[in-house]
């Protein structure tokens, strides 16, 4: 069983709340018809007002039976979240009549209704830019109690091989935060410790690469990741983190004992935490090339609440799946 043959189970087996912003979006509309038809999803929540849903529904032959649909301007909510809306925006000096507005956004809705329990996740970014999804998210679900940055992960799964857990290992940050600083990339490892505890149940072992292994060159970026490395241990004790490491110190055993003697993740490390977002994007690249390794993601990581931004140009397939691990994230 692959990692998505896995999230598919997992998320059938506990069906969550899932709201779909982008409600007249057809590949979104068709996604969620496979979502409820396949019971990934416990209910699903589509966007719009229901003559624009049903008009797009019927363009892509969709039957909408069995999924709900809320127009943010008519919903008995509107008054709870354009209140909540106001009290978290009013020192940007927005009044109380442009909350009520800027609420019925479909994205601010989506994610007020995460925030509110309405919804246990969200999926969104068919239509819309990561910046504007990432806006929505940041503004109203915000990051977990202690985290400052959200990020986020891949699952990249080599077939047939022993790599990580059982083919599986976590690469963080590739596709979020550009160049972190020592604080933020102790966030990021954190968060992608969590992604592997909850993706791939299992114990993480976080390796902090770096073109430095322990001390072998000096320089400024070598010094961030040690720095990150001791404000981890600093906050999670309990996390198994080590680096800086060059990655087949931290992935083969015996360069792992020959450069990190004592280490306790160098050698058998299935999180790869990149120092910066070029390191994690050609890393994840080059594997997913070279190796032939699928590439799952990227996952958001450190929000309050499950939500994942999709690419516009994904497929209908994409949807489902994303949707599926994000439904299993709000297991947790």
């Amino acid at each position: 069983m692959n990692f998505m043959e896995e999230m598919r189970k997992r998320a059938q087996s506990k069906p969550g709340k899932l709201v779909l912003p982008e409600g007249t979006e057809p590949r979104t509309i068709q996604a969620a018809r496979i979502l409820i038809d396949e019971k990934l999803a416990g209910s699903v929540t589509l966007l719009g007002t229901r003559e624009e849903v049903e008009k797009a529904a019927k363009y892509v032959n969709v039957d909408l039976s069995g999924i709900n649909i809320e127009n943010p301007v008519e919903s008995e909510m509107l008054e709870a979240f354009s209140g909540e809306y106001y009290l978290l925006r009013k020192h940007k000096g927005i009044t109380e009549e442009e909350a009520k507005t800027k609420i019925t956004e479909p994205l601010n809705w989506g994610a007020m209704m995460v925030r509110k329990g309405a919804a246990d996740a969200m999926v969104g970014g068919a239509e819309n830019t990561t910046a504007k999804f990432l806006r929505a998210a940041l503004t109203i679900i915000k990051t977990k109690p202690g985290t400052k940055v959200a990020s986020s992960c891949f699952v990249m799964y080599l077939p047939g091989s022993d790599w990580g857990v059982k083919g599986n290992l976590i690469f963080s940050d590739c596709a979020t935060v550009p160049d972190p600083d020592s604080e933020q990339l102790a966030e990021i490892a954190i968060a992608a410790a969590d992604s592997c505890r909850t993706l791939l149940h299992a114990e993480p072992q976080v390796a902090l690469l770096s073109f430095s292994t322990k001390g072998s060159a000096k320089h400024p970026l070598v010094d961030k990741v040690a720095k990150a490395v001791k404000i981890i241990h600093r906050k999670r004790p309990d996390l198994s983190a080590d680096g800086e490491l060059q990655a087949d110190a931290a992935l083969i055993p015996g360069i792992g004992k020959k450069k990190a003697p004592g280490s306790a993740v160098a050698g058998k490390a299935n999180v790869l935490v990149f120092p910066d977002l070029n390191s994690g994007n050609i890393g994840y690249k080059l594997v997913q090339r070279f190796a032939g390794a699928e590439a799952y993601g990227p996952f958001l990581q450190g929000f309050a609440g499950p939500v994942s931004d999709l690419s516009r140009g994904c497929s209908v397939s994409d949807i489902v799946n994303i949707a599926a691990v994000t439904l299993v994230q709000a297991q947790e």
